[in-house]
């Protein structure tokens, strides 16, 4: 007899259901969240079967947490089912809509016995994998999170401070550079500014660390904030300047997480065996290769084929056909921040291989594609030249991946 397992995963407390393979509940258990409860579960599993050979499938409706890891311990298979999934899943028992937990965890049993083969398990990534994927996402977020901090505060300045955007606007990265937030620090209004001398603007400039042209830099920065600016009233100023200043110290704590995690990434990412392969394809550093590895994995039983990596992806197009209409457009439901890596890695590709720059001009000038379309067609054939590099263990090689045209070949014979 075959059994299937559901949890239905909260907060504090988790409601378990066994069935059988014919779909009669066999077995119903509520259980805490710590490791009492974790044992409550595993003996209650092993109680009707459970091996370390033939170990129960789970369904839950999450992919991460202790919870999670504990079942995930030998070869058992589970499987993060997607709750909007489940919910269609609840009309096939009831039409009434009613809704418990109990009821959950048994949809989610019974999600398993009838269409097992139609979702797809969490992958059997290996631990260094994982510690890389955690890092990574922790990298990107943080780097996202500094970025909506920076456009926040370039908000409020444009409101009373123009001149220190002027001051900032030479600088690559802007305001999240050190020298922009010390300048911001010492002068945090306009009236402060006026008054700023050299060697204030000196001194600044070298506890950023900047190195290097600090007398010209010193002179352009007290041009700029002397020049004639509108100004708020003083009492509004001086309290927008307090705003400016709290808003500054989030910027400053995001710009260090960031450039901590990133650290982190760079000393981690190495140790993986696929960074090698990763590395070498054009257009992918270390923390653009990390996030790669962290969305796609180290288990290649993962994707059946490289037509399914690029789906989960949404660098494939998808067809939506109902009678005589067709069309075909790029995927919406897809793995996002995948997806943002791509667009990333397709874009420095274009002047790190004359291949891949071939390829988007002939998606631009031959199928008229827009930027954005032509982006996507190069990462969907990126990621299938990855997928095979990694299947194979071979390093990326531009002939390969990119063999020159007939046209090309004639030009270069001439």
């Amino acid at each position: 007899m075959l059994i299937y397992c559901g949890i239905d995963w909260a907060e504090r407390t988790h409601d378990v259901a066994l069935v059988d393979d014919v779909g009669t509940l066999v077995a119903k258990r509520h259980i805490t969240d710590d490791a009492a409860g974790y044992k409550v579960l595993l003996d209650l599993l092993a109680e009707y079967g459970d091996t370390e050979e033939n170990p129960i499938p789970v369904a839950i409706e999450t992919s991460r947490g202790l919870l999670v890891d504990v079942l995930r311990t030998g070869k058992r298979s589970v499987f993060a089912i997607n709750p909007l999934a489940a919910a269609r899943y609840r009309d096939r028992h009831a039409v009434s809509r009613k809704k418990s937990d109990p009821g959950d965890a048994l949809v989610l049993a019974n999600i398993l016995r009838t269409d097992m083969h139609a979702h797809r398990p969490l992958p059997d990534d290996s631990d260094l994998a994982r510690a890389i994927a955690v890092l990574a996402r922790a990298q990107q977020d943080a780097a996202w999170n500094r970025q909506q901090l920076a456009n926040q505060l370039r908000s409020l300045l444009r409101e009373y401070y123009p001149a220190a955007l002027a001051a900032c606007a030479k600088w690559d990265n802007g305001l999240c550079r050190p020298e922009a937030r010390e300048l911001l620090k010492l002068v945090p209004t306009p009236a402060r500014a006026a008054r700023l001398t050299r060697p204030q603007v000196t001194a600044a400039l070298k506890r950023a660390g900047r190195k290097r042209g600090i007398e010209a830099e010193a002179e352009r920065l007290r041009e700029a904030f002397r020049q004639d600016w509108a100004h708020q009233p003083p009492l509004v100023e001086d309290a927008l300047g307090r705003q400016m200043l709290a808003l500054l110290g989030q910027l400053t704590a995001a710009c260090a997480a960031a450039d901590e995690l990133a650290q982190a990434v760079e000393e981690v990412f190495p140790q993986h065996p696929d960074a090698e392969i990763i590395l070498s394809f054009p257009g992918l550093g270390t923390q653009l290769g990390a996030r790669v590895l962290a969305e796609i994995g180290d288990d290649r039983t993962r994707f059946a084929d490289a037509c399914g990596l690029k789906a989960y992806a949404g660098a494939s197009p998808i067809t939506r056909a109902s009678g005589k209409k067709s069309s075909i457009t790029r995927r919406w439901v897809k793995n996002d921040r995948l997806n943002h890596a791509g667009y990333l890695w397709a874009f420095a590709s274009l002047t790190a291989s004359m291949g891949a720059k071939a390829h988007y001009r002939r998606r631009r000038d031959k199928h008229s594609d827009w930027h954005a379309a032509a982006q996507r067609n190069l990462f969907n054939r990126l990621l299938g030249q990855l997928y095979h590099c990694l299947k194979n263990r071979r390093l990326f090689d531009e002939f390969a991946a990119f063999p020159p045209s007939g046209e090309a070949l004639g030009a270069a014979a001439a």
